[in-house]
């Protein structure tokens, strides 16, 4: 690292030339691709202990949705996950998207269709309440998301199932 900052600093005391910008450019540019491969390489080599988040992540989920959070504060957000994992929302979303493949965002919706369609087949609520019990103002928010993640209406689901 210091060898790139000693040849950046070199190019800009010396004479500009046609290559000058070129060399500079390709130096932050190396530089910056260790600073990627680094961060990249801390969710290889916590493979554990970030197994332990996903896990602490899934049980603050199960957590928030047994209790009245939802209709007290709404649907939980990715930064509100991740402050209660005790980390930053970006690193959060980055290590969730290595471990499963899909977004913090992705995760949480589809929890939030799981514990609907329980709702749903074991309760004679109506879909509005439900929607209102898991967190959405709207339960055409509700219903729209619901039908698009999981083909059919939710009024649908349960006369399917």
């Amino acid at each position: 690292m210091l060898d790139l900052f000693s040849k950046i600093e070199e190019e800009l005391e010396h004479s500009v030339d046609k290559h000058s910008k070129t060399l500079i450019a390709s130096n932050i540019e190396l530089f910056l691709n260790y600073c990627k491969r680094f961060y990249d390489r801390q969710f290889i080599t916590r493979e554990d202990i970030n197994k332990g988040v996903l896990e602490k992540f899934e049980d603050l989920l199960n957590g928030y949705f047994s209790s009245d959070r939802p209709i007290e504060i709404g649907l939980p957000s990715v930064a509100y996950c991740a402050e209660e994992l005790h980390l930053s929302a970006n690193y959060f979303g980055d290590l969730i998207k290595k471990e499963t493949g899909k977004s913090a965002q992705e995760y949480i919706q589809n929890k939030i269709i799981d514990v609907a369609k329980n709702k749903i087949l074991e309760s004679d609520k109506s879909i509005n309440e439900i929607a209102y019990e898991l967190g959405f103002k709207y339960p055409q928010h509700f219903s729209r998301t619901f039908k698009k993640l999981v083909g059919i209406s939710p009024s649908d689901y349960r006369s399917v199932n």
